[in-house]
């Protein structure tokens, strides 16, 4: 058996992080999610952001992404404590960059705390996500963010 594939890994890396990406939203948007789909919604979510580590062509922005949709997975999930390390990830890898992936990873953050049921916490976090929103310049980037600040109650 040989080491080398027969098949073009760049290639599959990019059809699969993306593919997946996708696919996680189509169970994200589904407010009707079968325990089975639960689980692929997870699954699919990892799966994404394991592509996307595997990429030479990742940036830091992509795997803040990758790591923001896996926290809201598991936020969607009631799991506060797995959306929190997602989050905290997140975080991480956008500080530097535009204020778009720092405003979702506390958006993340804000998430898993609205399901842990710490409204000071999750306020504390909105506030830092607003801030930083108003400080996106791509209008379409600052709408889509906003819709998904004020779903967290």
């Amino acid at each position: 058996m040989s080491d080398k594939p027969d098949f073009d890994l760049v290639t599959v890396h990019k059809y699969f992080s993306a593919a997946c990406f996708n696919k996680t939203w189509e169970y994200i948007d589904n407010p009707h999610r079968t325990p089975d789909e639960e689980l692929a919604m997870l699954q699919s979510a990892m799966t994404s952001l394991w592509h996307w580590t595997q990429r030479e062509d990742a940036t830091p922005q992509n795997l803040s992404v990758g790591n923001w949709q896996v926290s809201r997975v598991y936020a969607l999930l009631g799991q506060a404590d797995n959306a929190r390390k997602f989050a905290e990830v997140s975080l991480k890898l956008a500080e530097g960059y535009e204020p778009f992936y720092a405003a979702f990873a506390y958006e993340a953050f804000a998430r898993a705390e609205m399901v842990a049921g710490n409204k000071a916490k999750m306020q504390e976090y909105l506030e830092k996500a607003f801030a930083l929103a108003e400080k996106v310049e791509d209008e379409e980037d600052k709408q889509v963010l906003m819709g998904d600040l004020g779903s967290i109650k």
